[in-house]
């Protein structure tokens, strides 16, 4: 009977031992030694400082090139509450997401930028595959307001017909989109006369702003 006892206590104590080691195996995160090898969260403010400056620069240069094919835009944004410039041309893109391209919003009468993303949100033909630039231009505050804390989604098949010169001579080379709102598309050969943004998504980029 003691021998008995004796083996049942040796066996009791290597269950015991054992428990541990085996609580170890099962406790590993596989999801938390990804995200400590792949650190995510906010982005380092260098990456944030250059991509800020990097869509600044895209903007200035899209306005500067729709001014030149189309002088009468000037005279439309400079009377306008506000406008927003996007592209993926000449923009990279730092983070990761599926963003499609970067842009920035300007309140004329604040001189407030916003940044913002853009994302394919469909598939098809549209503004991710053509690599363009858009410029909006919103007439009033309401217009302006709703695009920067709304956010804007373009239909699956949102083709647009830019206005000839005649149907308004100040926003001549844009598609009225909503009212007070008008966009103009920069392809590589000039301004586009249909305007393709097709399942296409805007709002407010939480890494920039």
């Amino acid at each position: 009977m003691r021998v008995i006892n004796y083996l049942a206590a040796i066996a009791a104590l290597l269950g015991l031992a054992a428990m541990p080691a085996a609580a170890q195996v099962f406790s590993w995160d596989p999801l938390k030694d990804v995200q400590e090898a792949l650190p995510g969260g906010t982005p380092s403010e260098s990456k944030v400082i250059q991509a800020r400056h990097q869509v600044r620069e895209m903007a200035q240069d899209a306005l500067a090139s729709l001014y030149e094919i189309n002088p009468a835009s000037r005279r439309a944004i400079e009377r306008s509450a506000g406008y927003a410039v996007f592209s993926t041309f000449g923009v990279k893109l730092f983070f990761a997401g599926g963003t499609t391209g970067k842009g920035m919003v300007v309140n004329r009468r604040t001189s407030r930028q916003t940044f913002m993303k853009m994302v394919q949100v469909q598939g098809g033909l549209g503004f991710g595959v053509n690599q363009d630039r858009l410029i909006f231009v919103f007439a009033n505050e309401q217009a302006l307001s709703n695009f920067i804390n709304q956010g804007w989604e373009f239909g699956a098949q949102a083709n647009l017909s830019a206005m000839a010169g005649g149907q308004g001579a100040m926003f001549s080379g844009a598609a009225a989109v909503a009212p007070g709102v008008y966009l103009y598309q920069l392809t590589q050969t000039g301004l586009a006369a249909t305007i393709t943004v097709g399942g296409t998504k805007f709002f407010k980029d939480g890494d920039l702003n």
